[in-house]
């Protein structure tokens, strides 16, 4: 998965390289912006600063990093890409005894490989959004959009868009195809998703690579239906622009997760790599959370921010199916992103 919060310019320049240097005993990896202190204020609360961060621009690029020596307490990681990690053997475990919002998770963004059943747990979800279709109200009837056979429809050729992301895009295949759990995708699913895919490819105008661009693209009206963020939904509301935001599709929707693995042999203190991950998942953080587009994995404290806030955000509660991105088998994700890439290309 590709950075949430886009700051593209300001990734160029820091990615990679150490800022705001400050609790010399704790190194974060993480996306720029999430130094946000609000993110971590009872980290700050008991330590008197904050964690020192360093910054990648993907999670390809992080891990590879990663591989080759570099030495970090802590990283953000998208739930795609946790196979991956452990399977290269440069993350411990997590002790969910040491972290007392264990309990609270929302469990379907742990998921059933890491909830209660002994396993050990490499990634604690954090951060998560959703995944709908956006479209412009005045153009495209409710109706519609009532399906997600919306992407293949010819009335809308050339009006459509899906992001460049091979985690969301696929994520909507299985969900047409009728798929709702990714874990365990079967050949024969698989294989209905990419052709899903391919008869959809025609009908696109792009694949969007970042909301800046997809808020262009819909306000200018060359596209008037996207698979979307949830944070398209305020941002477009901001500017005026008649947006609708479909989660509840009869095929149903998608979730994005995110959140933070312990790395092997880390340099700092294991003690505060605990207390940044507590302090992320306290309700001390969740407004922050929400403000900057992202929901917290703490379901007790979400449900304190009322449903009405919540719907306003892309976040509020649905009765559809939600396909959750959790971890899938690497050799599938491989398959997918192979698949993904002949595609774009016309094959």
């Amino acid at each position: 998965m590709t950075v949430r919060l886009i700051l593209a310019s300001t990734a160029a320049l820091i990615a990679g390289s150490a800022a705001w240097a400050t609790d010399a005993d704790l190194l974060v990896f993480d996306y720029p912006g999430f130094e946000n202190a609000a993110f971590h204020t009872k980290y700050k609360d008991k330590y008197g600063d904050n964690p020192t961060f360093t910054f990648f621009g993907d999670e390809e690029e992080a891990f590879q990093k990663l591989r080759s020596g570099f030495r970090t307490d802590v990283s953000h990681v998208c739930a795609g890409s946790v196979t991956k990690w452990v399977e290269a053997g440069i993350l411990d475990p997590w002790d969910t005894s040491k972290i007392p919002a264990w309990g609270d998770l929302n469990a379907d963004l742990k998921g059933t490989d890491v909830a209660d059943t002994g396993a050990d747990v490499y990634f604690v979800p954090t951060d998560f959004g959703s995944t709908g279709i956006a479209y412009n109200t005045e153009e495209v009837p409710a109706e519609d959009v009532a399906s997600l056979q919306v992407f293949k429809d010819p009335k809308y050729e050339g009006r459509v868009t899906l992001p460049d992301n091979v985690d969301d895009t696929f994520a909507l295949a299985y969900l047409a195809t009728g798929t709702t759990n990714w874990t365990h995708a079967t050949d024969a699913q698989f294989d209905a998703a990419v052709e899903w895919l391919r008869e959809v490819h025609p009908n696109l105008r792009t694949y969007w690579t970042d909301p800046a661009e997809l808020a262009q693209l819909l306000a200018s009206g060359e596209v008037l239906v996207a698979w979307a963020w949830n944070e398209t939904l305020p941002t477009m509301v901001e500017q005026d622009f008649p947006i609708g935001f479909q989660r509840e599709a009869k095929e149903g929707s998608s979730l994005w997760l995110c959140g933070y693995v312990d790395l092997k042999d880390g340099p700092g203190s294991e003690e505060k790599a605990y207390d940044f991950l507590n302090a992320m998942l306290d309700p001390a953080a969740t407004q922050a959370l929400l403000d900057a587009g992202y929901g917290q994995s703490n379901d007790k404290a979400m449900a304190e921010i009322g449903d009405e806030a919540l719907t306003a955000v892309g976040l509020g509660p649905i009765d559809v199916p939600v396909l959750a991105q959790l971890p899938m088998p690497g050799e599938l994700r491989e398959k997918q992103s192979a698949a993904f890439e002949k595609i774009k290309a016309g094959f």
